[in-house]
């Protein structure tokens, strides 16, 4: 309780300080006149954002004994564009990603739910960072309203255009959710250790910004203990390794020449090549499993209901 406390204390003694800063810079960018002057402002936000995240990994780094146990991002660059995608099964995801990837590449760009937009001090935050923010409907609303249908798409294709013309990492994570064993049952999903993908966002990430993409960089997140810890575990010691494997992919430029609302042969393509992608995570999650000595298959989801 008392490493957690003084974990969180330090943190929100980072946002504090530095939200100041970047909210002034983030009115500037609002303000000024012409697309140099904003995009200047935009290179600030982003380097008091990766000054804030570097400062985290240094909390991290003191009061936690957590091993972050990243492989394959040596070649990775600050000058260019890459799409991220992952598996999701906890909070500590973000994280995760922030240890992978703070200063190796662009800051990254998550989608985020539009109630996240109210939370105190972050919310500010991801809207200076211009943090596409998504708005769900559900399927009963859909079928009254289906006008509403696709505007979350709609919403990708217009936050993608504000990426255009600089480095930037946008990070997708195709499940939509964090996983969790009911909800893999639920979906009657065919992976062991994923739910199903949606193709939808990355496919309209990749028509906004398919030229601009320098590679595709396939994360894959293991947590050796067997059920995914929450934050409040991280904070408080209790995580003692997370895995993160990266692979690099090339990305084939037929992948945005197509229009996937329109299209159903360009969309099946998508889909598929979404599904080859998820299969492969799959075994690889295994793989990174038993290579631990995690819980596999069954045995893991039975460790997770009884957790």
């Amino acid at each position: 309780m008392l490493r957690g406390s003084l974990a969180v204390v330090l943190l929100l003694i980072n946002t504090l300080v530095l939200i100041g800063p970047m909210m002034v810079v983030a009115l500037l960018k609002l303000l000024l006149p012409g697309a140099p002057l904003k995009r200047a402002c935009s290179v600030v936000v982003m380097w008091i954002a990766e000054t804030w995240a570097e400062i985290c990994k240094g909390v991290f780094a003191l009061l936690t004994p957590t091993h972050w146990d990243i492989r394959g991002v040596e070649n990775l660059r600050q000058d260019t564009s890459y799409l991220v995608v992952s598996n999701h099964q906890s909070w500590v995801d973000i994280p995760a990603l922030v240890q992978a990837f703070n200063r190796k590449t662009p800051y990254f760009k998550f989608f985020l739910k539009k109630e996240l937009v109210w939370v105190p001090f972050l919310g500010l935050a991801f809207w200076a960072l211009d943090y596409p923010f998504m708005k769900r409907y559900s399927k009963s609303l859909l079928e009254k309203r289906p006008e509403l249908k696709g505007q979350d798409l709609e919403i990708t294709r217009r936050a993608c255009e504000k990426f255009q013309g600089i480095p930037v990492t946008v990070v997708n994570f195709l499940e939509g959710t964090r996983f969790t064993p009911a909800k893999q049952a639920a979906q009657e999903s065919p992976y062991r250790y994923l739910l199903k993908p949606k193709a939808g966002g990355v496919a309209f990430v990749l028509a906004a910004l398919g030229d601009n993409l320098d590679a595709l960089l396939d994360v894959t997140i293991v947590y050796p203990q067997g059920k995914p810890p929450g934050f409040w575990a991280l904070l408080c010691g209790r995580v003692e390794r997370v895995v993160v494997d990266v692979q690099t992919r090339e990305l084939d430029p037929a992948l945005w020449r197509g229009d996937y609302q329109q299209d159903p042969a360009f969309r099946a393509e998508i889909q598929q090549w979404v599904s080859r992608l998820w299969q492969e995570k799959d075994q690889r999650i295994q793989a990174l499993t038993q290579q631990h000595g995690q819980p596999d298959g069954e045995d893991q989801k039975f460790s997770n209901r009884a957790t």
